[in-house]
């Protein structure tokens, strides 16, 4: 028994509410109150370690400054998106996907591509090298005298063929 009753007087409030909580828990209750104290102890025991202090003081400093300019409410946008985006997959969907990566793998990956991208490279290297050297004559008559050169016409003509051939591709394959 405790004073309160022994001295026939009624409980305060502290009393009551103590005696109703002892009342009220269960040993399961009780377990679990202990587990979670224990773990409250061991995150607190593992913030006086200097590097998880000063990580968990980094991590609040720019989960602030992420707040401030909106980016914390992007962040979780695209969390959300990715969520969906994954719960909206169907296992054919995945499949094809993976289908499609292996084909442009397969294509850009290939000799010829490779081949193709390095003599489109060295091209490029070659005539801004050559375009740099030559001293530019200004004027219109320096132009017209350009464009009456039989390679030049040559290239102005292969220039227009190939961006003509590209642009009939390119509407040959629109969705």
């Amino acid at each position: 028994m405790n004073e309160a009753m022994l001295s026939n007087q009624p409980p305060d409030e502290m009393e009551r509410l103590t005696l109703a909580m002892r009342d009220a828990l269960t040993d399961s209750m009780v377990e679990r109150l202990t587990v979670m104290g224990a773990n409250g102890l061991e995150l607190l025991d593992r913030m006086n370690d200097p590097g998880t202090r000063e990580a968990v003081h980094s991590l609040l400093d720019r989960l602030t400054e992420m707040h401030k300019v909106g980016a914390l409410d992007t962040a979780c946008d695209v969390l959300m998106l990715l969520h969906g985006a994954k719960s909206a997959l169907t296992d054919n969907m995945v499949e094809r996907l993976f289908v499609f990566f292996e084909q442009m793998i397969n294509t850009v990956g290939n000799e010829a591509m490779g081949e193709l991208a390095e003599n489109t490279r060295l091209a490029l290297d070659e005539a801004a090298g050559e375009a740099k050297k030559a001293a530019p004559r200004g004027g219109l008559m320096a132009m017209i005298s350009m464009l009456s050169k039989p390679e030049t016409q040559q290239n102005l003509a292969f220039l227009l063929a190939f961006s003509e051939k590209l642009k009939d591709r390119a509407a040959e394959t629109r969705f």
